[in-house]
C-alpha cells in the first residue's frame, strides 16, 4: 500500500449568480474572450522578448497591443465580478446578518452600486466625446501618439463608458431579482 495522497477535487465553476438572470449568464459566457486576450497578451511577450533580445528585430506595437488587451480585461472584469456577485463585500458584518436583513443589504448595495456606476457613465461621458469626435463631429478616436500610434485610448475611453452602463444594468436586475427573493 502506497501513501500517495490524492489528487485535488476538480472545482467546479459556479458561473453567474442566480440572481443575474439571463443578463448575467451571457456576460459571464463573454468573460473567455478576455481571458484570451490576457494569453495573446502573454504570446505577443514572448515573441517580442525572442524578436528583440534574440533576432535584434523589435516591433513598435507590442507593448501597446499588451497594454491594450490588459487594460480591456480588466475594465470587463468588474463586470464580470458582478454577473458572478463575487464583488468584495465587509463579511465581517454581512456574514452576521439574518437571511431577511441579508436581502434588504443586496438590494440596497446593488442600488447604490448600479447608481455609482450610471454615475459615473454620466460623468465620463464628455471624456469619450473627445476621445471619439473630433470638434466638427467626425469620427476619429484619440491615438497613442507612439510610433505606431494606435486609437487604443479612444477605443478603451469608450469600452469603459459602454461597460459602466451595462454595470448599472446589471446591478438593477440583481437588485430586483434579490427584491424578489431569488438568488438568497
Amino acid at each position: 500500500m502506497t501513501d500517495t495522497p490524492d489528487p485535488l477535487p476538480a472545482r467546479e465553476d459556479p458561473g453567474s449568480a442566480e440572481a443575474a438572470g439571463l443578463y448575467g449568464r451571457a456576460i459571464n459566457a463573454i468573460g473567455v474572450i478576455f481571458a484570451i486576450g490576457i494569453l495573446a497578451s502573454a504570446g505577443i511577450l514572448f515573441l517580442e522578448v525572442i524578436l528583440r533580445y534574440g533576432l535584434n528585430r523589435p516591433t513598435i506595437w507590442a507593448h501597446e497591443m499588451v497594454i491594450f488587451l490588459n487594460a480591456a480585461a480588466f475594465v470587463f472584469g468588474g463586470l464580470y465580478v458582478a454577473a458572478r456577485d463575487a464583488h468584495i463585500r465587509v463579511v465581517l458584518i454581512y456574514d452576521q446578518l439574518s437571511g431577511r436583513l441579508r436581502r434588504i443589504f443586496n438590494v440596497v448595495i446593488s442600488i447604490v452600486c448600479a447608481l455609482s456606476s450610471a454615475a459615473f457613465a454620466a460623468a465620463m461621458w464628455t471624456s469619450v466625446a473627445r476621445a471619439v469626435w473630433t470638434p466638427a463631429g467626425d469620427i476619429r478616436f484619440e491615438t497613442t501618439g507612439s510610433a505606431w500610434d494606435p486609437p487604443t485610448p479612444g477605443l478603451l475611453k469608450l469600452f469603459l463608458f459602454v461597460v459602466l452602463i451595462l454595470l448599472a444594468i446589471q446591478f438593477t436586475i440583481l437588485a430586483i431579482n434579490y427584491a424578489r427573493g431569488k438568488g438568497q
